[in-house]
């Protein structure tokens, strides 16, 4: 092949890959072992010290999970990436090697609902606090922005409403301030988004969802950009500053513009533990393959369903950008050109009561706590996820009595509608 860098499709079939060299095997075998042979006390020793690359325990590295990481690294546009074993492990080791005790980051609050809890409660544990930000108003990121502030976070598109982040406009608060912009890519995922494209300098991935894509296996991903200079500054010490583990290297300057990616690898997750299956890297990356098919086959069925809601006599309102007349239409039509995703929220006129009859009258559609998956999922957080808030903080949260959300998924988009008329019309 000549230089020129293959196309996504290409990517998300062969990006990492290559068949077994000892077996000749074309899928990426599983690689289901705790640890691995050295050749000798010197190879042993260099791999430990960081003077050289393989593989030394599951827990670090393994020969399917770095699969995993290139391909990711690949599609997203990074120069490198770690695999572990849940969106919010992913999460949190990025937290991990940016933020010291007393530390703030700066976080849309157009987020995850997971994603809230953690940063509002799990991370006081840590001495790391959170700024909330309006997502719709750039200027809020900035005002919230203090001499501790080491990051700003958001979402590509935002769950569960489907809100269209400008990820560009954060970006240039981002540099002005220089600290890292982290984009959560879930959603979107990069057949959708490359958040680095537009000026991100992480991204994160629950794997769980839609770049596994079939509701059977759980995994997170960090992307490193390469795009921040690490080197040099003091504020981020896990990159900057010589590290005592391996005798006063300093990561940075030694691994370059993937230096951010060996900090999550080698300070966190060896030391914190949150290790991703071999088996589920391999379920995530078969995946994979087929991503860019079905992230365009989710945003065709989830505009045909929106369309059909949104003239529903029993329905108030419908939230998603690939509608003409939603808010955030015209930043989906500049950063998701491919269509506006799987997931989105909508309001039912007869309230809380009719939000839970149309979960339980439902035949096709999953009710449950999930998107991503190639079946079609709904849930009503009024009686499920947010059940234990009172009806302020449902609607304050984007889950009132009325909201429902919807994953769409792959079936036939004549056979969710009708599903959907006959649960609401029953």
């Amino acid at each position: 092949m000549t230089d020129r860098l293959p196309g996504f499709n290409t990517l998300a079939i062969h990006a990492g890959a290559a068949p077994d060299a000892a077996t000749g095997a074309r899928a990426t075998p599983i690689y289901q072992t705790t640890s691995f042979v050295f050749g000798d006390v010197d190879h042993a020793a260099s791999l430990f010290g960081l003077q050289a690359f393989g593989n030394i325990y599951t827990r670090i590295t393994n020969p399917t999970n770095a699969v995993l990481e290139e391909r990711i690294a690949a599609l997203e546009g990074g120069t490198a990436a770690l695999a572990v074993a849940s969106g919010h492990a992913a999460e949190f080791l990025t937290m991990h090697a940016l933020m010291q005790p007393g530390d703030e980051f700066v976080a849309s609050n157009k987020l995850y609902g997971g994603s809230i809890n953690q940063f509002n409660h799990s991370y006081k544990n840590f001495g790391w606090s959170v700024a909330w930000a309006e997502n719709d108003d750039p200027a809020s990121f900035e005002a919230a922005i203090t001499p501790r502030t080491k990051a700003i976070f958001c979402e590509s598109i935002a769950n569960p409403g489907g809100v269209i982040t400008d990820i560009a406009a954060l970006s240039q608060i981002a540099k002005k301030h220089n600290i890292p912009l982290v984009a959560d890519n879930t959603m979107a995922t990069p057949y959708l988004i490359r958040p680095l494209e537009h000026g991100a300098d992480i991204i994160v991935h629950s794997a769980t969802k839609f770049l596994g894509g079939h509701g059977n296996s759980i995994g997170g991903l960090i992307v490193d950009g390469g795009s921040f200079q690490w080197a040099g500054d003091a504020r981020y010490p896990m990159m900057s500053q010589p590290r005592p583990e391996y005798s006063g290297m300093v990561l940075a300057e030694t691994f370059g513009n993937f230096g951010f990616a060996i900090a999550c690898r080698v300070l966190g997750l060896r030391d914190l533990g949150p290790a991703l299956s071999p088996f589920n890297a391999f379920l995530i990356l078969n995946g994979i393959e087929t991503l860019p098919l079905r992230m365009q086959r989710h945003s065709d069925n989830a505009l045909t369903v929106a369309k059909h809601l949104s003239t529903h006599p029993a329905v108030s309102w419908v939230s998603y950008p690939g509608l003409e007349s939603d808010r955030y239409h015209q930043l989906a039509r500049r950063y998701t050109p491919n269509g506006a995703g799987a997931v989105f929220t909508f309001g039912l006129k007869g309230g809380y009561e009719a939000g839970v009859k149309l979960v339980s009258n439902l035949q096709l559609f999953s009710h449950l706590a999930n998107i991503g998956d190639t079946r079609s999922l709904i849930i009503h957080p009024a009686s499920t996820t947010h059940r234990q808030l009172t009806d302020a903080q449902k609607t304050a949260a984007g889950a009132g009595p009325d909201v429902v959300r919807l994953s769409i998924g792959l079936e036939d988009p004549a056979d969710l509608i009708e599903d959907l008329d006959a649960a609401l019309g029953s």
